[in-house]
């Protein structure tokens, strides 16, 4: 099982390359400043990403990182978003998988939270 956690902006620059992975993005908004046309993934999988609160509370300040995965972990653990973790880490367990994402920060966001969660098995096998 492999998971990796690239940014979209990378993947349409042509700088990474998924390798024919499975390409999921995994923000709830659309990434700014790319044209969806030249963005090639497989699949978007809303649900996986954070809440629009929990989101805001991070970009705002308000929380710090690690207060912020915590949550973000909790929320993985239930209804849609658990959903969206199990569908994952089924693509997963078939090969590559490539999870997009839109932030600047490369070593603090949400992909990066949800790739240990799905590399786990899933919300429903931790």
């Amino acid at each position: 099982m492999t998971v990796t956690c690239l940014r979209v902006h990378d993947l349409v620059s042509g700088e990474v390359d998924p390798g024919g992975a499975h390409v999921v993005l995994v923000d709830r908004l659309w990434p700014r400043g790319v044209r969806k046309e030249s963005f090639s993934y497989d699949e978007w999988c809303k649900d996986a990403a954070p809440s629009t609160d929990l989101r805001k509370e991070f970009h705002s300040g308000e929380l710090d990182f690690e207060e912020f995965a915590e949550r973000y972990r909790a929320e993985l653990d239930s209804g849609d978003a658990a959903e969206a973790v199990d569908h994952l880490a089924e693509l997963s367990s078939d090969g590559g998988l490539v999870l997009a994402y839109a932030a600047r920060d490369t070593e603090r966001n949400h992909a990066l939270v949800l790739a240990e969660v799905v590399r786990d098995g899933g919300a429903r096998h931790r």
